[in-house]
């Protein structure tokens, strides 16, 4: 079994090949070296005190979850550009989780959502907050008249707090229905 197995790498990559990876290896590698001398230089004392100079602090609230744990976001240009743990805050007491420490890079994300968006014929177009709440209040008036209340069920989320929570309990109970879930169950 091991015979065949090298037989079959032993054929998929023949000398001449090898020989000619390794010479393109070896001229990138060499090449490399001399283009990123004196590419870098080390930061000034200035520039490593305040490397953002002008930007702002900003107490705020983690959203992962929530707990509201704090943070101080450092603004500049009205861009979020680093964060801290807030020391003083009365419920993380200057800690903070996983989710809580990524959170710049997740509000900074390419792929993070931003407005309203409709699948129209395969295709992603963005639409107006007012059409989107209008078309899933219409589409819950039609399921809850065609279905009955209890055909449509709510999923909260990690993110609400005591109040939030409360207030979406209350809405499904005026939509009609029972069905009040978690997403941590799912």
């Amino acid at each position: 079994m091991e015979n065949s197995t090298a037989r079959a790498l032993a054929t998929t990559v023949g000398r001449r090949s090898f020989l000619k990876m390794a010479a393109v290896a070896s001229v990138f590698g060499a090449t490399s070296g001399f283009a990123s001398g004196n590419v870098t230089r080390a930061a000034t004392e200035e520039e490593v005190k305040n490397p953002f100079p002008g930007s702002k602090m900003v107490k705020t609230i983690c959203t992962a979850c929530s707990v509201g744990c704090g943070i101080i976001a450092e603004v500049h240009n009205g861009v979020w550009v680093r964060q801290e743990v807030a020391q003083d805050h009365p419920v993380s007491l200057g800690g903070h989780c996983c989710k809580g420490a990524d959170m710049i890079d997740m509000v900074r994300s390419e792929v993070r959502l931003k407005y309203p968006m409709e699948k129209v014929n395969g295709q992603w177009k963005r639409i107006s907050w007012d059409d989107a709440l209008t078309k899933i209040a219409n589409k819950l008036a039609d399921l809850k008249k065609k279905d009955g209340a209890d055909s449509v069920q709510f999923l909260g989320s990690a993110k609400i707090g005591n109040e939030q929570a409360y207030y979406f309990r209350k809405f499904a109970a005026f939509f009609g229905t029972n069905n009040t879930d978690h997403q941590a169950r799912i």
